[in-house]
């Protein structure tokens, strides 16, 4: 038996659509941060500064200092303010580590961040987080750098404290 042509009004036609047609676009935001390792040198033996902090799913995760630029301030200058609010430790820039990015996305935006990473060496200062504008730090304290890669949350921060680490002992 020949199919019937032409419309069929038994059957319900699926709704047209397109894969992607109705897709909307977050904007884009650019955000530079600066930040690193703060190194005190105690009897031979190096010590980072490292703070905690709540994630998005709020766990508390270890990580580098690290903050926004300010006006017209320098990475340098951001990464020694920045470490100095949220540690307690004042630094001064050793040498620049790395320059690591990556993308996140909120709710009405996609960020892409910079993040320019320095070794320090600590001056002076006491550990604490009051000094933390933002309180994002809750916690702070001095890891061996020979242990901080298993301490710290993000693979690219690990990634860091090895490049300080072979800085640190020549082999950089």
């Amino acid at each position: 038996m020949p199919r019937p042509r032409g419309p069929q009004p038994w059957r319900r036609a699926a709704p047209a659509t397109r894969i992607g047609a109705r897709r909307s676009y977050l904007p884009v935001v650019n955000e530079t941060s600066a930040g690193g390792i703060v190194v005190k040198p105690v009897e031979g033996i190096a010590w980072v500064a490292v703070i905690a902090r709540r994630n998005r799913a709020g766990r508390l995760e270890w990580c580098l200092p690290k903050g926004h630029l300010e006006g017209e301030e320098t990475a340098e200058e951001a990464a020694v303010r920045e470490i100095h609010e949220e540690t307690g430790i004042l630094g001064q820039i050793l040498t620049h580590l790395a320059t690591i990015d990556y993308w996140f996305s909120g709710t009405d935006r996609r960020v892409h961040k910079v993040v320019h990473h320095f070794l320090l060496e600590a001056l002076s200062g006491e550990l604490t987080t009051e000094n933390d504008p933002d309180q994002e730090a809750e916690d702070v304290a001095w890891i061996r750098l020979d242990q901080v890669a298993s301490r710290l949350a993000y693979p690219n921060e690990r990634r860091i404290a090895s490049l300080a680490r072979d800085v640190l002992t020549g082999k950089a």
